[in-house]
């Protein structure tokens, strides 16, 4: 999640646990704490692939946070002035205010790696957007209610209760979406198919889902407002024909390792050169992806992989008319938002009629 949603969330957790005895103390040093593991964007890796899958990894780890929340707490309990805290309530304190932030982030599309260092991929069980207001505005009203008053524990309380529910709504919603999805994947024969289902931004009624069928990947738009209208599936290209060279790369097998097979593989023209780019279909939305990566260059008939990967520029035609629709689409299936319009024509594999 954003920044701004992360320190409100952590002044919550903070003011929930020892706002009672703190006040705006509990609630202000939740809010660093709750920001604290962001602190690893600083960080430059030098490559565009490792930047962006080293990000949510050491500093987001439950073993690592878990650690420093438990050295906070000794030391709050040796040097605080406020003596009556017990060891098992600072340790509460900090470690709530800590692992509450990579367990959000978890909730997400991105991916979270809570268990580094161990050799596993990035967690993610999207039910909320990177950014969503009906999620964060409890949290800052809970903060600014503990401010404006002193009470560190009755606004915090209220905003960490009202985002649970929020939380919850988006699960449920998510599993009626998965439902309604079901008989739609059953016809076209991809029960087994890897998929990605997962809100639209900003908005929880709204959900997108990506399931790859080989060198192609097919796009649902799902509503909670659709009632009995089936979901439109548009198909597109996926250069999978491509996949075997980026994986034969060391950079293309950790961008698989992170993205999985929500990638997008294609040939452009960098530099006068022929560049094997892969973009990651699952942050964005068709036509307006965020991350494409430049891993190797054809050397004649070969592909040599890049020393150093680079973040390149996205095929993408964003205007304010596809925030529009997706904003008019929540509310009624008809006429269907059709993804593929705003794709570049040589990506769309089949168009359904009712696009």
């Amino acid at each position: 999640m954003d920044t701004l949603t992360q320190a409100a969330l952590g002044a919550a957790v903070g003011g929930a646990v020892l706002g009672r005895r703190l006040g705006r103390k509990a609630v202000l040093i939740g809010a660093a704490l709750g920001t604290l593991p962001d602190l690893d964007v600083v960080l430059d890796y030098g490559d565009a692939v490792a930047n962006v899958t080293e990000h949510r990894g050491f500093s987001h780890s439950l073993f690592v946070l878990s650690g420093l929340g438990t050295l906070l707490a000794v030391l709050a309990r040796r040097f605080a002035p406020a003596r009556d805290i017990s060891l098992g309530r600072w340790w509460a304190f900090f470690l709530l205010c800590l692992v509450t932030h990579p367990l959000l982030d978890a909730l997400t599309t991105y991916g979270t790696q809570i268990w580094w260092p161990l050799d596993v991929r990035p967690s993610a069980w999207p039910v909320v957007f990177i950014i969503d207001p009906l999620y964060t505005l409890p949290l800052l009203v809970g903060f600014a209610f503990a401010m404006a008053t002193g009470n560190g524990l009755r606004g915090p309380a209220w905003a960490l209760a009202l985002s649970c529910a929020y939380l919850a709504f988006a699960m449920t919603a998510k599993g009626v979406v998965e439902h309604r999805l079901a008989p739609v994947l059953a016809e076209h024969g991809l029960e087994q198919a890897p998929r990605l289902v997962q809100p639209t931004p900003f908005n929880t009624l709204l959900w997108r889902a990506t399931v790859i069928d080989g060198d192609r990947h097919h796009e649902m738009l799902v509503g909670l407002l659709d009632g009995g209208t089936p979901p439109v599936v548009e198909t597109f290209r996926r250069g999978g024909e491509l996949e075997a060279v980026a994986l034969s790369t060391e950079k293309g097998r950790r961008l698989d390792w992170f993205a999985g097979p929500f990638l997008r593989y294609e040939v452009r023209q960098q530099a006068g050169r022929e560049t094997l780019v892969a973009t990651d279909l699952r942050l964005g939305f068709p036509g307006f992806y965020a991350f494409s990566y430049a891993l190797a260059v054809r050397d004649r008939e070969t592909w040599q992989p890049l020393g150093v990967t680079e973040l390149v520029a996205t095929d993408a035609r964003a205007d304010l008319e596809a925030l529009s629709r997706l904003g008019e689409r929540m509310l009624e299936a008809r006429p269907p938002l059709c993804t593929s319009r705003f794709v570049a024509k040589r990506w769309v594999a089949e168009v359904p009629d009712a696009c």
